[in-house]
């Protein structure tokens, strides 16, 4: 007897499913193993002491977006190049809503914000108001990404060590919105990275990630803090353990 013919439509079935697990994954998705931070567990009550750092952070915060607002509106009306005119409207709006955040959290904690660019800033903006093409896309890119590299730094610090609960939810906002501007205005292509300054050179005698303080070498030193138990102890408790178990080996091997 026969067997019934296998319809085309399960062979084909058949053939996409082997396919799909044959195909190996996809480098794009090799990003979803980067974490998002979730927007669980900061609160927003103006809650804590505000330093000094607190509130420059704030200021810096509306600062930003002052100037970085025309800038890219000005790059969507003078640039030439569709990516950068692109990347000038997406950062223009990002900074609107950032603003928003900003003067909210101002006004729970009281600080006075500034109402117009400081003059470095009113300076970059006045360059890209005198240059065009892709002058002007150079200008625009590079004084952008600088300012948002000096920002990036400050606002972990912030993150870190605010006691008050307003900064630091809008320290992890202002975290997301910066890497974002940083990576459009990579897309860009024309960063000049040479120019951009470089980190300070690590503190010497720190190697590793846990710093070694002077009680750490010391106790390193005398046997780990054990009175009285020195290095040279330590080398001949572990060579007469060394001897006694190739003498064991030893006899093992004899009596087989």
């Amino acid at each position: 007897m026969k067997s019934a013919p296998i319809p085309r439509w399960l062979m084909g079935a058949a053939a996409v499913t082997l396919a799909f697990m044959l195909t190996p994954a996809s480098a794009a998705r090799a990003d979803d193993a980067v974490p998002v931070p979730p927007n669980t567990g900061l609160s927003d009550s103006a809650k804590g002491s505000v330093s000094a750092a607190d509130q420059d952070f704030v200021i810096k915060v509306r600062l930003a977006g002052l100037w970085e607002i025309p800038a890219g509106n000005m790059a969507q009306e003078k640039s030439d190049d569709p990516n950068v005119v692109k990347i000038g409207k997406s950062i223009a709006a990002q900074h609107v809503a950032l603003d928003n955040l900003d003067r909210a959290a101002a006004k729970k904690l009281g600080i006075d914000l500034p109402a117009k660019p400081n003059d470095d800033q009113q300076g970059w903006l006045n360059e890209m108001e005198n240059a065009k093409g892709a002058q002007f896309d150079q200008i625009f890119i590079d004084r952008l990404r600088a300012a948002h590299g000096k920002i990036f730094p400050a606002i972990a610090t912030i993150r870190a060590t605010t006691r008050n609960d307003t900064v630091r939810k809008l320290a992890q906002q202002a975290n997301q919105f910066v890497m974002t501007h940083m990576t459009l205005l990579e897309s860009s292509g024309i960063v000049d990275y040479a120019a951009l300054p470089t980190a300070a050179a690590p503190a010497t005698g720190q190697k590793g990630p846990v710093p070694i303080d002077n009680q750490m070498l010391a106790a390193a030193s005398t046997g780990g803090g054990i009175p009285g138990l020195s290095n040279t102890v330590i080398l001949l408790v572990l060579a007469a353990a060394l001897v006694v178990g190739v003498i064991t080996t030893m006899r093992i091997f004899r009596a087989r």
